[in-house]
C-alpha cells in the first residue's frame, strides 16, 4: 500500500525530538492478508499479503478447497462454527507454504455478491516477516511484537517517544501517591464510555478501547493491523476511511452521522462519529484517532435485543439436552459474560412454589456445559463433572426462590460459600467480579442453573443483564425440558408397544414363523404397527399385520385396542372379510367416542388403519386372506417363485359403508407367506418397484431358517433407520397329512352314536392315543348327539391329531349354535356341554356359509 505523503524535505517516520545517530525509516508495512472463500470452501481471491503471510502465490491457492491450509482439528470445527454466522473470528493453525504451522488470528466476514452467490472474506495482519513469522527471541522479533502489541504511541519511531500509558521515571509519587499522567492517561483511554481507537499513517488500527471492543464484538488484538473496512465491511467503513485520509492530509477533524456496527448489522444510527488527527510535539500528523459517541442505554438495550432475538434462533436446535445447553453457554460468552456454565440437576423436581428458604440438603449436578474467554483462561469444572452445592450457596437459595440473582465479589454469600466449600470455584476465581445466578425451570420443573460471570469485561452486570440471562435460559430451559419430555414419552410408547406386541410366539403345528419388528428412527416417535399369531379351531392358524396412523403413545394405545378386538373376533371362528368388517364398526365407535376431545386429530380413534387377516388350514392346505387398505402379502412357491397374492384391495378401517373380500388359495407344502407394513417399502433412496425387486430377491434366495429370511429382507431393503415402524411375519406352512385326520359321515339317528363312540376309539388306538379314550368318547358322545338332536343332516364327525392335540369336531348343517348353561336339579338334559367344558380344553363353535362345526380341544399326556 502507498504511504501518505509526508512534509516536504522530511523522510517517513522521521523523528527531530532528540538529536541522535541517523536511523533507516523502517519499511512500508506489508499489505493485509486477505482472501476469499465460496460456498463450496473454494479460495476464489488471493492477495499480496495473503502470499506475504503464508508463501503460497495465488495461482496455488485459488480453485483450491481453504480447509487445505488448515494445520489442526480446530480448524475444521471453525468452518463448522461460522455456519450460519454473519461474521466469526478466532485463531487457527495454517500451513506454511515451507512446511511450518502458522498460528494467526483471523477475521471472516459473510458477504454477498451481485445474486444469490455468498462468499466470506478473511482478513489478518501481516506484522511479521514478508515470508512467514520472525521467530520469537530475535531482536527484530521482539521490535515487530512491540509494535504490533500497541504500546509504542501509534505511527511514531522517534527515539524517546513516549507511548500511551508509559511512565516516564518519577512519574508516580513515592508511597503509592498519585498515579502518572501517562498511566492515567492509559486508564481513560482504555475505560472512556466513549468508543475510541487509533489509526497510524497506514490506516490500520493500533488501539481500541473497550467501547469500541463491545459495539464490535471484537477484541483489540482481532483488529490490530487491520483497516476498518476489513474489520466491518460496510459503506459507512468506506466513507470513514476516506475522511481519516482527509484529516492525515492535513484538512482536519472530519465528522460522520453514523457509525459501524458488527457484521451483519449495518450502519448504527444515532451515533455521533468524530475523526481527529494526533500530531507529535512539531505538529505533524502521525495517526487519527476515531471517537463514537451515543446514548450507552440505548445502544446495549439494543444489543440484548439482537442477542435475544439471535438466540431465537441458535438455542434448541437438536433433540440433545446437552448441546442445548451448550448452545446458551456459547450465545452468553463473550457478548454477556466472560463466563458461562449450566449445570442440571439428575432428576427434574416438578410442582411446588419457590420458597425464600434455602434447601434442606445440599445440592447435586451434573455440569452439562461450560464456556470462558480467553479459552485457556481461568480454569473452571469441565462439562460431564458431578456437583455438589451446599444448602446455603447462592446456587441453592437461587433455586428455591424460583428467580434469579445479582453477586458482586464481596458480597456476603460468596464469601460465605467460597468459605464452606473451597471448590466453590465452579465459577473462574481470578478475577471475577460479577455473578449472575440464574434458575433453569419450565412448565413447573426446576431442571438446573446457569451461572454467568465476568473476569474481563470492567463494568459488574446490571439488573438488565439479569433479565437477559433469565430469558435466554428460558429459552434452553424449555428446549431441555421439551427434549427431556420426548425422551421420556418415546421411552414409554416404546415399553407400551412392545407389552402389546407377542412376548412369544405360540405353540401351533400348521406353520413355521418368525417375526421382527423395527421402530421409527425419526422424532416422530413409535408408531401403532404391530402382528399377530393366533392359534385356531381344527389346527388352523390366523395371520395378523396392521398398522395404526400416527404416531406416539396414542398409536400404540389404538394398536393395543385393535389387536385385542383382532382376538376376541378370531375367538368367534369369522371369516376374515366378516372380522374385517366388524373391526371397521369398531374404528368408527372409537373414532366416534373420541370426537369430542382436545386430541381428536392426533388419535382420531384409527381412522385409515390397514389390517391384513389370513386363516390357513394345514388339513387342506388352503389359505383364506382379506385385506383393509394394507399392502398384499407375498407368497413363495417351494420351486423360489415370488409372487403377490391377488387379495382384493379393501378400503382402511374407519370408511363405514364398504365391503371387504375373502381371497382364497392354495399353497404347496413349505410355501413362503411374507406379510409387512408399507414401512418396509417407504425408503428414501430408491422407489417402489426397486423395492419390491429387492423384496422379491430376497425372499427367492434358499435359507435354512426363517430368521435368516427376515434379516435378509431388512438387509436388502434399509440402509439406514426406518422412517417409520415396521413389522415384519415370515412363515413356512406345514401340512397335516391324512394319517392325522380321520373323517365319518354319520346319520341322524341315535342309534348311530354307539357306533360314533367305537369309530373314534378304534382310530385312536391306531394312533397309540388309549389313554385319551375315555374323555374322547364323552366327547364325541355329546357332540354327536346335539348334532343329531338340535342340528339338521349331513352330520359328519372329524378326529385331528396334531402333536400334543387332539381336536374332535362334529358338523351339521343347521346353523343354530348350542351354548352351556346352567341345569338345575331335577333337569334331565342340559349337562352335557358342561361336562364337555370341564373335559376339553377349550370348545367352541365356528360357522360356514351352510352349517356350522362344534368343535372341543384336549390335551396330550407326553408320551
Amino acid at each position: 500500500m502507498e504511504r501518505l505523503p509526508t512534509h516536504p524535505g522530511e523522510r517517513p517516520h522521521e523523528s527531530d525530538a532528540s538529536p541522535g545517530p541517523a536511523r533507516t525509516a523502517p519499511p512500508t508495512p506489508p499489505p493485509t492478508a486477505t482472501a476469499a472463500v465460496d460456498a463450496r470452501g473454494i479460495v476464489t481471491e488471493w492477495s499480496e499479503g495473503a502470499r506475504q503471510l503464508l508463501g503460497y502465490p495465488p495461482s496455488e491457492v485459488v480453485g483450491q478447497p481453504a480447509a487445505r491450509l488448515l494445520a489442526d482439528d480446530a480448524g475444521a470445527a471453525a468452518l463448522r462454527d461460522a455456519a450460519g454466522q454473519e461474521r466469526w473470528s478466532g485463531t487457527v493453525a495454517l500451513w506454511h507454504r515451507d512446511g511450518r504451522r502458522v498460528r494467526r488470528e483471523l477475521l471472516a466476514h459473510r458477504r454477498t455478491a451481485d445474486g444469490p452467490v455468498t462468499e466470506w472474506l478473511v482478513v489478518s495482519a501481516v506484522t511479521g516477516a514478508p515470508e512467514g513469522e520472525t521467530p520469537a527471541g530475535t531482536p527484530e522479533g521482539e521490535a515487530a511484537g512491540s509494535e504490533a502489541s500497541g504500546s509504542g504511541t501509534p505511527g511514531s519511531e522517534a527515539p524517546g517517544s513516549e507511548a500511551p500509558g508509559s511512565e516516564a521515571p518519577g512519574s508516580e509519587a513515592p508511597g503509592g501517591g498519585t498515579p502518572g499522567s501517562g498511566r492515567l492517561g492509559e486508564w481513560a483511554f482504555r475505560q472512556s464510555p466513549c468508543v475510541l481507537a487509533v489509526f497510524d499513517t497506514d490506516l490500520r488500527l493500533v488501539r481500541a478501547n473497550a467501547g469500541m471492543e463491545q459495539v464490535l464484538s471484537l477484541t483489540e488484538d482481532q483488529m490490530r493491523g487491520l483497516r476498518l473496512p476489513e474489520i466491518v465491511p460496510h459503506p459507512v467503513s468506506d466513507e470513514a476511511e476516506a475522511k481519516m485520509r482527509r484529516v492525515l492530509e492535513g484538512g482536519g477533524p472530519q465528522h460522520l452521522r453514523a457509525g459501524a456496527g458488527p457484521a451483519g448489522t449495518g450502519a448504527k444510527d444515532g451515533w455521533s462519529t468524530s475523526l481527529v488527527p494526533l500530531k507529535d510535539p512539531a505538529g505533524r500528523v502521525r495517526a487519527v484517532c476515531l471517537a463514537a459517541h451515543q446514548r450507552l442505554q440505548e445502544h446495549l438495550a439494543r444489543q440484548r435485543m439482537l442477542l435475544l432475538s439471535e438466540a431465537s434462533a441458535r438455542i434448541g436446535t437438536t433433540a440433545d439436552s446437552g448441546r442445548t445447553a451448550q448452545e446458551l453457554a456459547d450465545i452468553a460468552v463473550p457478548r454477556l459474560a466472560d463466563f458461562a456454565a449450566v449445570d442440571l440437576l439428575d432428576a427434574p423436581r416438578h410442582g411446588g412454589e419457590p420458597s425464600p428458604a434455602a434447601p434442606a440438603g445440599p445440592l447435586a449436578m451434573t455440569r452439562t456445559a461450560v464456556r470462558s474467554v480467553p479459552e485457556d483462561g481461568p480454569a473452571a469444572s469441565a462439562a460431564g463433572t458431578k456437583t455438589l452445592y451446599p444448602a446455603l450457596s447462592p446456587v441453592a437459595r437461587c433455586l428455591a426462590q424460583g428467580h434469579g440473582a445479582l453477586y458482586e465479589a464481596a458480597d456476603p454469600d460468596l464469601v460465605r460459600w467460597a468459605r464452606q466449600d473451597p471448590g466453590a470455584a465452579r465459577l473462574p476465581g481470578s478475577g471475577t467480579h460479577s455473578v449472575m445466578v440464574v434458575p433453569m425451570r419450565a412448565h413447573g420443573a426446576t431442571l438446573g442453573v446457569a451461572l454467568f460471570a465476568r473476569h474481563r469485561r470492567a463494568e459488574p452486570f446490571e439488573a438488565d443483564d439479569l433479565w437477559l440471562a433469565e430469558e435466554l435460559t428460558a429459552k434452553a430451559a424449555v428446549s431441555i425440558h421439551t427434549t427431556r419430555r420426548a425422551s421420556r414419552e418415546h421411552t414409554s410408547t416404546m415399553t407400551l408397544q412392545r407389552s402389546l406386541l407377542p412376548q412369544t410366539l405360540p405353540d401351533q403345528g400348521a406353520l413355521d414363523i418368525a417375526t421382527r419388528y423395527l421402530p421409527a428412527g425419526t422424532r416422530a416417535g413409535v408408531g401403532g404397527d404391530w402382528f399377530d399369531v393366533i392359534p385356531l379351531s381344527g389346527a388352523r392358524v390366523a395371520l395378523v399385520v396392521g398398522d395404526v396412523v400416527g404416531h406416539g403413545i396414542r398409536a400404540s394405545a389404538t394398536m393395543g385396542r385393535l389387536r385385542t378386538a383382532v382376538r376376541t373376533l378370531a375367538d368367534v371362528d369369522l371369516p376374515p372379510d366378516e372380522l374385517l368388517t366388524h373391526l371397521d364398526d369398531l374404528v368408527l365407535h372409537l373414532s366416534a367416542d373420541e370426537g369430542g376431545t382436545d386430541d381428536a386429530a392426533e388419535s382420531a380413534g384409527g381412522i385409515g388403519t390397514t389390517c391384513l387377516y389370513a386363516v390357513y388350514d394345514p388339513v387342506s392346505r388352503r389359505c383364506a386372506l382379506a385385506r383393509a387398505g394394507h399392502p398384499p402379502p407375498a407368497a413363495v412357491t417351494p420351486d423360489g417363485a415370488v409372487r403377490f397374492l391377488d387379495v382384493p384391495a379393501g378400503p382402511p378401517l374407519g370408511l363405514g359403508g364398504l365391503p371387504f373380500e375373502t381371497f382364497e388359495t392354495e399353497l404347496p407344502e413349505g410355501s413362503l407367506l411374507a406379510l409387512y407394513t408399507d414401512g418396509l417399502l417407504a425408503a428414501r433412496d430408491h422407489d417402489i418397484d426397486e423395492a419390491l425387486d429387492k423384496m422379491f430377491a430376497a425372499l427367492a434366495r434358499p435359507a435354512k431358517t426363517l430368521d435368516t429370511v427376515c434379516d435378509r429382507v431388512l438387509t436388502a431393503m434399509l440402509t439406514h433407520r426406518p422412517d417409520d415402524d415396521i413389522a415384519l411375519l415370515v412363515a413356512r406352512t406345514r401340512v397335516l397329512h391324512a394319517d392325522r385326520v380321520a373323517a365319518w359321515d354319520l346319520a341322524s339317528d341315535p342309534a348311530v352314536v354307539a357306533r360314533a363312540r367305537k369309530h373314534a376309539t378304534e382310530q385312536l388306538t391306531a394312533w397309540g392315543l388309549d389313554d385319551a379314550a375315555f374323555i374322547t368318547e364323552l366327547t364325541v358322545s355329546e357332540l354327536v348327539t346335539n348334532a343329531i338332536r338340535y342340528g339338521r343332516p349331513p352330520i359328519q364327525l372329524r378326529l385331528i391329531h396334531e402333536d400334543s392335540t387332539l381336536t374332535c369336531e362334529v358338523f351339521d348343517s343347521s346353523s343354530t349354535a348350542p351354548h352351556m348353561r346352567r341345569a338345575r336339579t331335577f333337569d334331565e338334559g342340559g349337562r352335557g356341554l358342561l361336562l364337555v367344558g370341564q373335559l376339553a380344553r377349550r370348545w367352541g363353535t365356528r360357522h360356514a356359509l351352510t352349517g356350522k362345526t362344534v368343535w372341543a380341544e384336549q390335551s396330550l399326556s407326553p408320551g
